[in-house]
């Protein structure tokens, strides 16, 4: 298997429960010490249960598309048979549509949407000829609902689940082997919100600390809880992946109010604000 954005979060969660499972790993990440990192866990775990696992880890800029290129055919070498694909990596940016710039909007492209797109090209000559073969993208709940100051985000995520669904269409229309599953996660304990750009017309830091807080405040899964989700619609074949109870509520939420969801929606996170408070 195959995991971009494996050093930490959801990826280091799927890359931790996979190996568990038995699964031989590429892992992905321009952070190469938390590579390292999951290695060493999951070195410490096959150890202890004498079941040792191949993980070959690959340094990665998933922005860049012969990076990506080259990181298919190192995995594919290093691992014959790989035959699911987890498309993970991902980034997040702060800030209203007038405060980012297009520098800023393009640099999230490239990772959220085009990271996708081009792992999902570079494996999928490989994936055709594999049994049970499987590509899983990572979008988001903002794949489905738009919030405010989530322009770039929410874009970058929308285009994810439309590339995915088309995609797998056409795979079904071709009688092909491979399956795709696109994932709508909802507030999971992660980092993505404290490591998040800014865009360069947010001028206040203060702004940085209450979007942490109120993400904190909904945030709801764990990273662990997520991998297991994800796991289990592999298993299962699921077209689309619904995390958490947040995720399932603004997805049947959007279907019912699909103009007006956000009035809903800005309410029931100002109460788990004050209530977190």
């Amino acid at each position: 298997m195959a995991v971009t954005g494996a050093a930490s979060g959801i990826g280091r969660a799927l890359a931790i429960e996979l190996a568990a499972r038995g699964a031989d790993l590429a892992l992905a990440d321009r952070d190469e010490a938390g590579l390292q990192s999951v290695a060493g866990e999951i070195a410490t775990s096959s150890t202890r249960t004498g079941s040792a696992r191949k993980v070959s880890l690959h340094r990665l800029d998933i922005g860049d598309s012969e990076a990506v290129a080259a990181f298919a055919r190192e995995a594919i070498a290093a691992h014959p048979a790989l035959n699911i694909v987890i498309n993970n990596a991902g980034v997040a940016l702060l800030g209203q549509f007038h405060e980012i710039d297009q520098a800023q909007m393009e640099w999230l492209f490239n990772i959220n949407f085009w990271g996708a797109v081009h792992a999902t090209r570079a494996f999928l000559p490989h994936l055709a000829s594999q049994p049970a073969s499987h590509i899983v993208n990572l979008s988001s709940i903002f794949g489905i609902v738009a919030p405010p100051g989530q322009t770039a985000y929410s874009a970058a995520k929308f285009a994810v689940r439309g590339f995915s669904e088309a995609l797998r269409h056409e795979l079904q229309m071709a009688k092909s082997p491979i399956r795709l599953s696109v994932v709508h996660p909802g507030g999971i304990k992660t980092n993505i919100v404290r490591n998040s750009r800014a865009g360069t017309g947010v001028t206040d830091n203060e702004r940085r600390v209450q979007s942490i807080e109120r993400f904190d405040a909904i945030a709801q899964t764990s990273a662990k809880d997520a991998a297991l989700r994800i796991i289990k619609g592999i298993e299962k074949n699921e077209p689309r992946i619904l995390i958490g109870g947040d995720a399932r509520f603004m997805d049947i939420l959007q279907r019912f109010r699909p103009a007006t969801y956000w009035n809903v929606m800005a309410k029931r996170i100002e109460k788990a604000s004050k209530r977190k408070s």
